[in-house]
């Protein structure tokens, strides 16, 4: 029995031995290979390997620390046995002289592209606003800028304060007192009695415009609002049979033939008005039918001038009556009245002659 005790015990002793052995050389392959640091090196706090980062024995982990796999930096420095360092290639095969393991920096180009293509922007920026304002300018720059023939403008300036301070402090005070003491209805009904005493203008200058279409409807309807509308009080034309007036005059007929406007010229009580459409007002005026024409026919027409002016006066003070306070809007965005007013006068008797 005591041999085969001792036999046994000369065993384990022997297998003790042998495993002392072997764990001694795994570890001296372990150091060797850097997957465990050196005696007495510090050993750091375990962490965990990216994802995609490589094995330590991997080839892409013999590349220098600052750089992985695709190029891109590595933003991680020294790691422990846990990690898969690379202190041990780093150690064992430091960079050549002149080179650091420092990150590498980004190309400066990366940083410049942004700057030219905020500086392009800018400028393109510039120049649409350059060109947006000389568009404004062009289509919405001040009438009084533009180059106009225009002899007569200290007499026009001088009339036109006349004719506005006449409208100021005497026909729209009248026109509203007028207002105020005769219905609408009425004042309206006399509007249009006094646009049917103008049906040989319009009959006579749409024929010579060769508009014979809007010609017989100005006949039509001046036979039946004479008779159906009792003498043009009412417009049973327009309402009932929708028959529309065409307004002409003298001074459309000549534009239509291409007859210049001429220069501009301010009349007084009458306002703005050209070199062509004051001889216009001529023909115009013997055309017109007054109110002898019903009333007195025998002795139409009558050359009486006081009963003229009288008629004008009171057809202008009506007429203002409706259209209380237009003058006052239109007038409210002019910088300089006079100018203004040449603008919109000839702006609109060239839409009249093209119509």
């Amino acid at each position: 029995m005591k041999t085969f005790a001792r036999f046994g015990l000369c065993i384990l002793a022997s297998g003790l031995l042998w495993a002392a052995d072997a764990k001694a050389v795994l570890v001296f392959h372990q150091t060797a290979s850097g997957a465990v640091p050196a005696p007495g090196a510090p050993l750091s706090a375990p962490e965990h390997r990216a994802p995609n980062h490589p094995a330590p024995n991997h080839p892409a982990s013999l590349l220098p620390h600052n750089v992985g796999p695709a190029g891109m930096t590595a933003h991680h420095g020294t790691r422990s046995a846990w990690g898969g360092s690379h202190t041990g290639y780093l150690a064992a095969n430091p960079p050549p002289a002149g080179e650091t393991a420092e990150p590498r920096q980004a190309p400066a180009t990366e940083e410049a592209a942004p700057q030219i293509g905020e500086e392009k922007d800018d400028a393109n920026g510039e120049e649409s606003e350059e060109d947006d304002e000389d568009g404004f300018e062009e289509e919405f720059g001040d009438p009084s800028e533009k180059e106009v023939f225009d002899p007569l403008s200290g007499y026009n300036r001088a009339m036109t304060s006349f004719n506005d301070g006449l409208y100021v402090w005497v026909l729209d005070p009248v026109a509203r007192g007028y207002r105020y003491v005769a219905p609408e209805f009425a004042r309206r009904g006399i509007r249009h009695f006094f646009n049917n005493l103008l049906f040989p203008v319009r009959f006579i200058n749409n024929t010579l415009q060769l508009k014979f279409k809007n010609a017989g409807e100005e006949f039509l309807r001046f036979c039946i609002n004479t008779t159906l509308g009792i003498l043009g009080f009412w417009d049973p034309a327009k309402e009932w049979f929708g028959l529309e007036a065409h307004p002409e005059d003298f001074g459309q007929t000549l534009g239509f033939y291409g007859v210049g406007s001429g220069f501009h010229i301010v009349l007084p009580f009458f306002g703005p008005s050209n070199l062509r459409d004051m001889f216009s007002m001529a023909p115009d005026y013997y055309l017109e039918l007054t109110p002898d024409f019903f009333l007195n026919p025998e002795n139409y027409p009558d050359s009486d001038i006081y009963k003229a002016i009288a008629l004008k006066a009171f057809k202008d003070v009506n007429n203002t009556s409706l259209r209380i306070g237009e003058y006052e809007n239109l007038k409210k965005d002019a910088i300089d009245l006079y100018p203004f007013l040449r603008e919109v006068y000839e702006q609109n008797r060239n839409k009249q002659i093209s119509e």
